[in-house]
């Protein structure tokens, strides 16, 4: 295949060369319209009538804090290998055993896709008075239409973050601003008595979990990073910064309105056509980002490198999920992702900086098993000690996997020889 072939469809099974790199701010707005997603605010929405004003900053802050440095991990060994998660896993599990975070992470993103589309597709329902039928029409429409940018690859998603990105800033901020006055300004936040109870553990459990699989699969665009500063900087930028204040943002409205949802919230601001609009582009960049994580996923359990047909099959199972009820499925499957998916974040850190020292070979020319039962041993452990944890389930699972991951490899003396590799 050509370079040129392999370029259009984003390299989905080999390295990101450096001539095909980008820079902060292309990487930046691409995971800022990747974590803009409705669903997070859901999440500020339950902790923000369950604490005062001062403790429910510092726990939105040391929750994106802790999603941003475990993204910025993830994106750091991205740049360095040019590889995105589930590439990485054939390293950490094995060429057959990596097929399992091809399952976890392509079921993770089409099933945040079905509930992205149903979503729109009911809101929309709700506000024009839509008859069931046609909201299921809805649904069929946006289901492949949002998938469109994500058929024209990584261009297509920057396109689309370039204009849905400033212009939710705006309306966000403006949101916010109305909402304060509303309330009485600062005196009138530090005022409000909760009205809900939860312990901080969960409450940092819920503003980490709810995007976690969102950022063990932002590799699929730190990869493309110009430089080390570029993944670090523009990951801590999408998930601490701009996931910090989607959870903030459903906060103000659970305090000021007793609303979580930020549509909802607008409406009640007067902002009608806004709130729709704000709507369509917040769930359109996030759509093509999630489908296209499901592509790449697609592509390496396959083994092809037809990205955009695997596009169209993912948008086809996603509208199908919709159209089966996924919009009444969000909670259950958030407790889900908070369990099954930071561990693999955790056996791909340990893998990359223990095992291989902080330099993959060239995936072409490496020779790995069918499986790696360290890797997928640790991944089960770490599982194991995510759903028993009393405390912060996600970084139990990332810190139990990395460790066993460690301690195994120690124990069996694992070696790894790394090949002189070639600039990508």
């Amino acid at each position: 295949m050509s370079q040129t072939d392999t370029h259009e469809d984003d390299f989905p099974l080999s390295e990101v060369p450096l001539s095909s790199r980008k820079g902060l701010w292309s990487t930046s707005l691409v995971l800022l319209g990747f974590t803009f997603f409705t669903a997070t605010m859901f999440a500020g929405g339950k902790i923000g009538v369950a604490f005062d004003f001062v403790s429910l900053l510092w726990i939105v802050t040391v929750g994106n804090l802790l999603l941003g440095i475990y993204a910025a991990v993830l994106g750091y060994i991205a740049y360095r290998s040019g590889l995105n998660s589930v590439l990485m896993g054939r390293f950490c599990f094995g060429e057959v055993g990596s097929k399992l975070s091809d399952l976890l992470l392509g079921f993770t993103q089409v099933g945040w896709y079905a509930w992205g589309t149903a979503t729109v597709a009911v809101v929309l329902g709700k506000f024009f008075g839509l008859s069931e039928t046609t909201v299921l029409i809805l649904m069929v429409i946006f289901g492949f239409g949002f998938c469109a940018t994500a058929y024209i690859g990584y261009r297509g998603l920057e396109i689309l973050s370039y204009i849905a990105v400033p212009a939710m800033c705006l309306l966000l901020l403006l949101s916010m601003w109305v909402a304060t006055n509303k309330i009485g300004g600062l005196a009138g936040l530090m005022a409000v008595v909760p009205t809900g109870q939860m312990d901080i553990g969960m409450a940092i459990t819920l503003v980490f979990g709810t995007f976690v699989s969102g950022a063990t699969q932002a590799t699929n665009w730190t990869r493309f990073a110009r430089s080390g500063k570029v993944a670090v900087w523009a990951s801590l930028g999408g998930f601490f910064v701009g996931n910090g204040l989607m959870v903030l943002i459903g906060a103000y409205g659970a305090i000021v309105y007793q609303q979580p949802d930020v549509v909802e919230v607008l409406l009640l601001q007067g902002f009608s056509l806004a709130a729709v609009a704000m709507l369509m582009l917040n769930l359109w960049s996030t759509q093509d980002n999630t489908i296209y994580n499901f592509a790449v996923a697609g592509c390496n359990l396959v083994r092809t490198r037809r990205r955009r047909t695997v596009t169209l099959v993912g948008a086809t199972i996603g509208t199908a999920l919709a159209l089966l009820g996924m919009y009444d499925m969000l909670v259950p499957y958030l407790v889900v992702l908070g369990t099954v998916i930071p561990p693999l974040g955790g056996v791909i850190a340990a893998d990359f900086f223990f095992r291989h020292k902080g330099q993959y070979p060239l995936l072409a020319t490496a020779e790995l098993p069918a499986f790696n039962w360290i890797g997928l041993l640790a991944y089960g452990v770490g599982v194991l000690g995510a759903f028993l944890a009393p405390w912060v389930a996600p970084v139990v699972g990332i810190l139990v996997a990395a460790l066993a991951y460690i301690v195994m490899c120690t124990v069996l003396k694992t070696r790894v020889v790394i090949e002189a590799r070639a600039s990508a």
